[in-house]
């Protein structure tokens, strides 16, 4: 595309405030933009000829904090650092940069669609959420309290005035978004969202020929309407069946890793990617090479073109 620029924009975002593991654990999530670059990520894309420029990590602090609230643990400070997000990415990307977001819990999504339509208010964009689980609560459906469970959500301006407000929300039309993965749905998010326009593609169906065939087509017909496409790559989309992926909440019966790159890449071929997100990946267990790479594949199935 003319006079469109082909560098990457690195913005991190090392939070796990989004909420609390079973059991009341601490994890390695807020330490995953550190670690992805102290692990060779980003060089490994550079190897692969993407041209990125490092901005740092957006300031949070704490990075985790307990929160027994049942309804929305750690909201004063998620929509203290949602805006701050925002601005960081509406200005990274203001000379016509790709995003490239570098998680943190899944709330990092929600800020970088912020700051991608910030930057381009006249721009409308896609969204394609790998996820194993829905992301689709909101403080009154939620089971769990976590706020990670709710960015999809709230991106869609669906929730309370504050957590949607701080992320700019809505910043996308359902009609133009899709859930792929999504196995591990809680009762009323399923529920919302099948009576919604939310494209729901699952790890089995996209095992098919024909359920390739379908996101190709929604594809098709999403980018002939829109201008880019965020890709929000939660890793426990990923088949824990497969692999032992370091990430924070592994599922089994996920996205094989070679199914996953071939989704990057059909919806890449049908939108451009103006920007992505790796989120949830917590390096203190499980296979981080192995992690490392697939998560390389992915980045660059999505920035192809």
């Amino acid at each position: 595309m003319a006079g469109v620029t082909r560098s990457i924009a690195v913005v991190g975002v090392p939070t796990a405030l989004g909420g609390t593991l079973p059991g009341g654990r601490h994890h390695g999530m807020a330490e995953a933009p550190a670690d992805l670059r102290r692990l060779g990520f980003l060089d490994r894309l550079r190897q692969g000829g993407l041209d990125l420029r490092d901005d740092g990590d957006l300031t949070i602090e704490p990075r985790f904090r307990t929160d027994p609230d049942p309804h929305a643990r750690n909201r004063a400070q998620i929509v203290d650092f949602l805006p701050r997000q925002t601005a960081m990415v509406a200005a990274a990307v203001a000379g016509g940069e790709r995003l490239l977001i570098l998680g943190g819990d899944c709330c990092a999504h929600a800020g970088a669609m912020a700051g991608l339509r910030r930057a381009r208010p006249d721009r409308h964009l896609a969204i394609a959420w790998f996820d194993a689980h829905g992301d689709f609560n909101t403080p009154e459906t939620t089971p769990s309290g976590n706020i990670w469970g709710m960015p999809f959500a709230m991106l869609c301006g669906r929730g309370p005035e504050d957590l949607v407000g701080a992320c700019d929300g809505p910043t996308v039309d359902e009609r133009h978004a899709a859930l792929i993965g999504g196995q591990v749905l809680d009762e009323a998010e399923s529920r919302t969202i099948s009576s919604s326009p939310i494209a729901h593609f699952g790890a089995g169906m996209l095992g098919t020929p024909a359920g390739m065939a379908a996101l190709g087509a929604w594809a098709a017909a999403t980018g002939r309407v829109v201008d880019g496409l965020y890709i929000a790559i939660d890793h426990d989309v990923l088949d824990a069946d497969e692999a032992p992926w370091s990430v924070t909440m592994p599922e089994p019966a996920g996205l094989p890793l070679a199914t996953a790159v071939e989704v990057v890449r059909t919806l890449a071929e049908a939108m451009r990617v103006v920007g992505y997100g790796a989120t949830t990946l917590d390096f203190a267990h499980g296979d981080v090479n192995r992690t490392v790479d697939a998560a390389a594949r992915l980045a660059e199935a999505a920035f192809a073109r």
